[in-house]
């Protein structure tokens, strides 16, 4: 089996693995909205709040986003009598899968071309940038009741972010104690996935050690793999695998 060369690979390219399995790329971001008055005598629309920011995205944006409704997932607050002060009246998540656009360059007279992985991964990234400012602390207007938008993205898609937190880690947090050689990540964690897509459907229905290793055996050589029903933990030597923007 053949090892895919993830620097080879953008954050806008989907990627077939084993078992009829896709990484497919998106942009996740968390939204909490807030009433911009104290006062709040029912529960946030949800509805109306998912078409505002559908609308928002298609036509508030330099590169026009659509969204479908059922991947944008509002949890509003139902009893507000128990909602504190400060806190929100709603939260949430958007999910932007189509970033085919990212990869593409127009030039005035000239013919889109691909770009490179480099100029897509700093596009995908200024980009992200840009989406987040653009919304965060944005006003929305339901029915003459205003409530305030903050948007960020997630600590688990922040790749940057890990790294830096990881080599600080390793630089500062060693308490005295040495390690030799470059520490890298090498776990990775999957929860919440069905446990089918791991299975030999003649043999069972619950995950398989076999079928685990070999989807994951994609991505570098394997040197332990924990399989539970709930959990699958692997301890890899394939170190990049987090570097992309990749959802199950």
């Amino acid at each position: 089996m053949s090892t895919l060369n993830l620097d080879s690979i953008s954050p806008t390219e989907t990627v077939e693995i084993e078992n009829g399995l896709s990484l497919v790329p998106r942009l996740r971001l968390n939204i909490t909205v807030y009433p911009s008055s104290q006062v709040v005598s029912k529960p946030i629309d949800e509805w109306k709040m998912k078409q505002t920011l559908i609308d928002f995205l298609k036509n508030s944006l330099s590169d026009p986003v659509t969204v479908p409704e059922e991947d944008l997932k509002i949890r509003r607050v139902r009893d507000l009598k128990k909602r504190k002060r400060d806190d929100p009246v709603a939260s949430g998540t958007i999910f932007i899968r189509d970033l085919g656009f990212l990869r593409k360059t127009s030039r005035k007279g000239e013919e889109d071309e691909e770009k490179s992985v480099e100029e897509v991964e700093k596009k995908f990234s200024d980009w992200r940038r840009y989406i987040v400012e653009k919304m965060d602390g944005i006003e929305l207007n339901l029915e003459g009741v205003k409530f305030k938008l903050n948007v960020a993205v997630p600590e688990s898609d922040d790749f940057k972010a890990m790294k830096k937190g990881w080599e600080e880690f390793y630089a500062f947090g060693n308490r005295g104690f040495s390690r030799s050689g470059k520490q890298e990540t090498d776990t990775i964690i999957l929860r919440g996935v069905p446990s089918r897509w791991f299975a030999e459907p003649r043999v069972s229905s619950k995950p398989s050690m076999l079928v685990t290793h070999t989807i994951f055996s994609t991505f570098g050589k394997i040197r332990h793999v924990n399989v539970f029903v709930f959990l699958l933990y692997l301890l890899l030597y394939c170190r990049k695998l987090q570097r992309k923007y990749y959802v199950f």
